[in-house]
């Protein structure tokens, strides 16, 4: 049969990285594809000891909940918020399935067909989705390590008016890059000049290697009306809570609020209790100390792999946090096509090129070095520079 689906489902695209990891979950394959943490660093027990009190709670526990969420963890997210100078309440919080509803949320209340969203490029493929399906054009604003460039996003801003400008400033998705201050507050100087949202969307900024160091929040700089932050507990308890949060404008939270009941009523308020005995009675920033550490060796173990390549057009940052490498080869190497080769080598990455909004380059992979161990992080890399120097070797004659 024939179905008539809508014309937006046009603009739809499956995830490059779950369709890697579909193919890699089925062999024996070490797999950097996936922004994932480690599993053997859950914290199960205070997982199951904040189950015990919800339910122990009584059978209220079991009933719909608030479509802003669960309050008493609303009420410590603010307060975990004030520690980074977000100054938010309760009432200017909402509670998601993860921060990926955020974006789907704010999208779907500020998109109308051919509105404009300002970009990095690359950035967080799984936003570009969802701009995609609301039929947004997005925009990318030329940027370098320090984030987006201050001359380029005024004119973009001035040329496009766009609805909202989405950014990733602390450890991004891919590229794994850190925004300067100055950077930060000449982007929120021009949103609010020009009355622009920003989106500022931080799902790993938790996870810093150097724990002196620190690194604003555009939010913290804000007057309250033009950033909505959003961020989630994926990363930092575990990902199957698909809890996160959005904060911001009143106006904004309230009108997400509505689509969200629209959506799904309420996101699990089982899952949100748990979470808030969770932050109350166990040391998460304990924890989050210990993430810390155990990816900062990861990182440097898959660091330590690159380091010791001499590859032609090989260059890449090493991460100050996060959960990626973002890695450039010779341009005329293109990782899409070498992906098949490197699987069947046992090894998997993510190509470039979906994370890009133009000007794709083909020569670029995301490697991520939270989910493996440090052993199979030397296998995997010693797999993958194998399936690396035959690509090379193959390009000899141009050198």
């Amino acid at each position: 049969m024939k179905y008539a689906f809508s014309d937006r489902t046009k603009r739809f695209q499956s995830s490059a990285v779950r369709d890697i990891l579909k193919v890699v979950n089925q062999g024996n394959v070490i797999s950097f594809a996936g922004g994932m943490p480690y599993d053997e660093l859950f914290p199960l027990m205070a997982v199951e000891e904040a189950y015990k009190c919800v339910f122990e709670s009584g059978k209220k526990t079991l009933q719909y909940g608030l479509t802003e969420g669960f309050l008493p963890l609303r009420e410590k997210i603010a307060e975990r918020m004030a520690r980074k100078n977000i100054k938010v309440n309760e009432k200017n919080i909402m509670l998601t399935t993860g921060s990926q509803q955020v974006i789907d949320l704010f999208s779907r209340i500020l998109l109308n067909p051919g509105d404009i969203v300002l970009t990095e490029n690359p950035t967080y493929l799984a936003a570009l989705q969802v701009f995609q399906s609301y039929e947004a054009n997005i925009v990318a604003v030329d940027s370098d390590e320090a984030g987006m460039l201050p001359d380029d996003l005024e004119t973009k801003i001035k040329t496009y008016l766009p609805k909202f400008v989405y950014v990733v400033p602390t450890f991004s998705n891919p590229a794994g890059k850190v925004w300067s201050l100055e950077r930060r507050r000449h982007l929120l100087s021009l949103a609010q000049k020009y009355h622009v949202i920003i989106l500022e969307d931080d799902p790993y900024g938790e996870i810093q290697f150097n724990e002196s160091e620190t690194y604003t929040p555009i939010a913290s700089m804000d007057d309250g009306k033009h950033v909505l932050y959003t961020s989630t507990f994926s990363k930092t308890v575990v990902p199957a809570l698909r809890t996160g949060w959005v904060a911001g404008p009143e106006q904004i939270v309230r009108m997400m609020a509505q689509a969200k009941q629209a959506a799904d009523l309420h996101s699990s308020s089982i899952d949100q209790q748990a979470l808030y005995y969770l932050i109350r009675d166990f040391d998460l920033d304990g924890h989050i100390s210990v993430l810390r550490s155990e990816y900062k060796m990861r990182m440097e173990v898959m660091r330590d792999q690159l380091s010791s390549l001499s590859l032609p057009g090989l260059s890449y940052v090493v991460p100050q946090g996060g959960m990626f490498f973002w890695v450039k080869l010779h341009e005329q190497i293109n990782t899409t096509q070498l992906l098949q080769k490197a699987i069947a080598n046992g090894v998997a990455y993510v190509p470039g090129a979906p994370f890009y909004v133009s000007d794709i380059e083909y020569n670029t992979l995301r490697l991520n070095y939270t989910h493996a161990t440090p052993e199979k992080i030397e296998q995997g890399m010693r797999q993958l520079v194998e399936v690396l120097e035959e690509a090379y070797r193959s390009l000899q004659p141009v050198f």
